[in-house]
């Protein structure tokens, strides 16, 4: 049995993932930590598990073998660097870290302890994405040209997001960095990683984070990826567009189906069915510290979602296009 700590109930989804070790046969909740001491005490009343002030005390545990960290973000380095060093396998909201330079130091701490890392980023193993890259595999659109992802809800305008969902220290940005990893790391998935991104916040609501956001991925070959989400839209759905010299495929518009029409599949639009999904990035955690495993392409799409998202607020904040090269490492 997997002895997890959970780490902070700071991020809105830390009670889908305490869920996820309560109901996995092969993980159990040992103890919890969080940044907030009277949250943290009553998350482990309620899942009856000693709560610790301190998480270098909880850390020390050696019957601990494992953490959830759903800590603020602009904590995950400090957080996940000791978590790593005191020998612990480590499962994380996205995203890795604010910066480049802090996601570095929490790979080279975890690469140093030995210890397993596995971020959150679970539309890459939803059916339809695993549809979409047979079809791109196949070569049915030709030369991609063109892919835009977009994810939107009412959360800023129907007021139901926690309110440090809006604090710039601790959310290390707003609509883009929370909803928009989604869309971020599909095009990322679909295109490979840009040379360049430029970016626009909106910020209907007047809070000090955006809460409408565009991001554009620009490539050597004239491709472009298109990003999009906003926590002010009641009525926007997920929906995938990936477009090519020979086809397009939409998913989303508005129904959950996968349309493609191909130069090269004859006339008219043919609906592809889904695939099978994946098993979740927590299931594939638990197996790789079974099996010894490393989670090679999660993290590495981790890690250039952290670079697309400092690229991004560095735009918008210096009114420019901002190359990844130009990002400290």
């Amino acid at each position: 049995m997997i002895r997890v700590g959970m780490l902070s109930y700071w991020h809105v989804h830390a009670e889908d993932y305490t869920r996820q070790v309560l109901d996995h046969p092969d993980t159990e909740i040992a103890a919890v930590w969080d940044e907030r001491p009277e949250r943290g005490r009553e998350k482990a009343a309620k899942y009856n598990v000693p709560f610790y002030e301190s998480l270098d005390d909880l850390l020390a545990r050696k019957d601990i073998d494992a953490v959830v960290v759903d800590a603020p973000t602009h904590l995950h380095r400090d957080v996940m660097v000791k978590a790593a060093k005191a020998g612990k396998h480590i499962f994380t909201e996205k995203v890795l870290a604010p910066t480049l330079k802090e996601a570095g130091e929490i790979l080279a701490a975890v690469k140093e302890a030995g210890v397993k890392l596995t971020v959150s980023l679970p539309r890459l193993y939803d059916g339809y994405t695993q549809a979409i890259a047979g079809v791109l595999a196949e070569g049915a659109l030709g030369k991609l040209t063109l892919a835009r992802v977009r994810l939107s809800h009412n959360g800023a305008t129907a007021n139901w997001l926690p309110e440090h969902f809006y604090s710039k220290e601790q959310c290390a940005g707003g609509a883009l960095i929370d909803l928009g990893c989604h869309p971020m790391y599909l095009v990322r998935l679909f295109l490979g990683l840009p040379d360049a991104v430029t970016s626009g916040f909106g910020f209907v609501t007047g809070r000090e984070v955006e809460d409408n956001a565009v991001s554009v991925l620009q490539y050597k070959d004239g491709a472009l990826g298109i990003v999009e989400a906003g926590f002010v839209n009641s009525h926007s759905p997920f929906s995938i567009e990936v477009h090519g010299t020979e086809g397009t495929l939409l998913f989303g518009f508005p129904e959950e189906k996968l349309l493609v029409r191909s130069n090269r599949k004859g006339e008219g639009w043919h609906e592809v069915p889904l695939g099978k999904p994946l098993p979740s990035a927590f299931s594939q955690w638990v197996e790789h510290i079974q099996k010894g495993t490393e989670a090679t392409e999660n993290v590495a799409l981790a890690l250039d979602l952290t670079k697309l998202m400092e690229a991004s607020n560095r735009s918008y904040e210096e009114r420019r296009q901002i190359r990844l090269e130009e990002l400290e490492s």
